[in-house]
């Protein structure tokens, strides 16, 4: 991602000197603004600037947007965090947690409550709420998510992949939205994958809505951007409301995707990992794991002895367990597993869902300033049971994967009337279409599936129909080639032109990876969330669900999580030679 935005920046510097004979920096800005005014008369070239414009967009969010009220920050509750450059180069617990975030919080604090000595690793740093309040957006997104937020798959189309990497994992740079899992998704689980835990995960559920204070947003905080959605759809008698999220008393400062300044949000290095550090648990931070530690010296598959962790310095140390709990997330996982010599099963790294997903603006005569409210504020499910779930879903604009039209001086006028927007997304329970390929490092694949994308382009038509129905005299299509349409028969003459390739499209929520079921060739994992072929390793994060979750997964990896470690304790004490299915 890096490469492509500095070749195609170096591009567009060497397309300025063709035009006028200097680059782009040394151009006035009138001459700046007719070399730009000539690339968007090449509409072949305006997706690749769309590309361009996302980490222009993403300064001038930071540029924008008001610093939060540091004084109001809360004090974190406390955590055990030592740096691995601090760590001794060897030592020993009775259960490691590869992962901080929603799956291995839960982990850790269901093992540690259990009385066993568990320690975390974390590949990313602590980051505390009062530090939030201290830093601009731009910093924050960058030190939060892994690879500066640059993840993609590479596909038919690429897709934006955004992942967290800090202790908390994706918790802390997520909405706070908190669906449960849906009843017929947990049916197909257990009657179709065999992941019979799925059969008791209500109960599980609710005990994680309470532990992280999950509740119905109230309407007070909602900002006119969840409002104009919940207008828009009662006009059309669509089903919808407030959103449930583990934010009790938000403030409404629509930066959760960059870490909650006021501490509202529940994140689990909040709520969570506070109650296993009560119990004993520890956390290594900055610690990225090689590889998991087998001994192969007994009869049998191999057993589960530790793992190797690099510091940031280059420099290693062991911890040896005869427990690793996997919970690396849908896209590091396999490569874990692979770099331990447990990549051996066909389906690891395959399985991988998504949620592809798209966004549109709608233009309002008033000012909406949709960053002054709840981020990711409504949830509309009219058309749900077709798979497209729409949220209503604003942020400091250029920090959302809504891409505003224009280049130049146009798009510095749509950066200036940005408080008349109102965003809604959508996003798409998908066919598992990818792969996580690689063992040093992540290479993800995913080619959008055609029943998908024809999801995507009526989900672009519902948003207008609620977005029109609000009162806003414009839509905003994210389609480079067509960027407004004025009346929804202006959009479907556009979008009957479009492929769902042509809309500005990300994704969210990687799934299924390592997906737990009975039937040993297609699922690596167990029904009961043990890895396959090893003793001593169990996974609980997303990559273990058997299938995509059709709603914000948050509170089904960690339920799901709570499930097989509470499973595995209670078979650990019932049966000592307990193995892999």
């Amino acid at each position: 991602m890096r490469t492509g935005i500095r070749a195609a920046t170096a591009a567009v510097d060497a397309y300025a000197v063709l035009h006028s004979g200097r680059p782009l920096a040394g151009l006035t800005p009138d001459e700046r603004e007719a070399v730009l005014a000539s690339l968007a008369a090449r509409p072949a070239l305006l997706p690749a600037l769309d590309l361009l414009k996302v980490p222009v967009l993403l300064a001038a969010a930071t540029e924008r947007t008001p610093a939060p009220h540091t004084a109001t920050a809360p004090e974190d509750p406390p955590l055990d965090c030592v740096p691995a450059v601090e760590w001794p180069a060897r030592g020993t617990a009775d259960a490691v947690v590869v992962g901080s975030g929603a799956g291995g919080a839960v982990a850790a604090r269901t093992l540690a409550r259990a009385g066993l000595d568990v320690v975390v690793l974390e590949e990313g740093e602590h980051h505390t709420t009062a530090s939030f309040g201290r830093r601009t957006p731009l910093d924050r997104f960058t030190a939060l998510y892994r690879d500066g937020g640059a993840t993609a798959a590479l596909g038919n189309p690429p897709l934006l992949l955004p992942v967290g990497r800090a202790v908390g994992g994706t918790t802390v740079v997520n909405s706070g939205t908190c669906y449960r899992t849906p009843d017929h998704v947990l049916d197909r689980w257990h009657r179709h994958h065999g992941f019979h835990l799925a059969e008791d995960l209500a109960t599980r559920l609710d005990e994680i809505e309470r532990t992280i204070r999950v509740a119905t947003q109230p309407l007070d905080v909602l900002g006119t951007n969840g409002l104009l959605a919940l207008a828009g759809a009662e006009k059309l008698g669509w089903r919808a409301g407030p959103l449930r999220r583990n934010a009790p008393g938000c403030k409404g400062s629509c930066q959760c995707v960059v870490g909650c300044p006021t501490g509202a949000k529940q994140s689990v290095q909040l709520s969570v990992l506070p109650d296993a550090h009560a119990h004993g648990a520890r956390i290594v931070t900055g610690a990225r794991v090689r590889r998991i530690l087998l001994d192969r010296d007994r009869p049998g598959p191999p057993r589960a002895a530790g793992v190797l962790v690099r510091r940031a310095d280059g420099s290693e140390l062991e911890i040896l367990s005869p427990l690793v709990v996997v919970a690396a997330g849908a896209l590091q996982t396999p490569p874990l597993l692979r770099r331990s010599g447990l990549g051996g099963h066909p389906r690891l790294g395959r399985n991988l869902s998504v949620h592809p997903a798209t966004s549109i603006a709608g233009r309002f005569p008033d000012p909406v300033t949709s960053w002054s409210g709840v981020l990711q504020s409504v949830g509309i499910e009219e058309l749900h049971d077709q798979g497209i779930l729409i949220e209503a879903t604003a942020s400091p604009p250029g920090m959302s994967s809504f891409v505003l039209p224009g280049l130049g001086t146009a798009l510095r006028r749509e950066l200036d009337d940005a408080d008349r927007l109102a965003v809604l997304g959508a996003m798409i329970a998908d066919r598992p279409s990818g792969r996580v390929l690689g063992r040093e490092r992540t290479l993800v694949r995913y080619d959008l599936d055609p029943r998908d994308g024809h999801r995507l382009l009526t989900a672009v038509r519902a948003m207008a129909r609620v977005l029109f129905a609000a009162g806003a005299q414009e839509v905003l299509t994210g389609i480079p080639r067509a960027p407004r349409a004025r009346t929804l028969a202006e959009l479907d003459e556009v979008l009957s032109t479009t492929a769902a390739r042509d809309l500005h499209l990300s994704a969210f929520h990687p799934t299924g990876t390592a997906a737990a079921g009975a039937d040993p060739q297609r699922a690596p994992a167990g029904p009961d969330g043990r890895l396959r072929g090893v003793h001593g390793v169990l996974v609980t994060d997303a990559s273990v669900l058997p299938s995509c979750p059709e709603v914000n997964p948050q509170l089904s990896v960690m339920a799901t999580a709570l499930a097989i470690t509470e499973n595995y304790l209670e078979a650990d004490s019932s049966s000592p030679t307990s193995t892999a299915a």
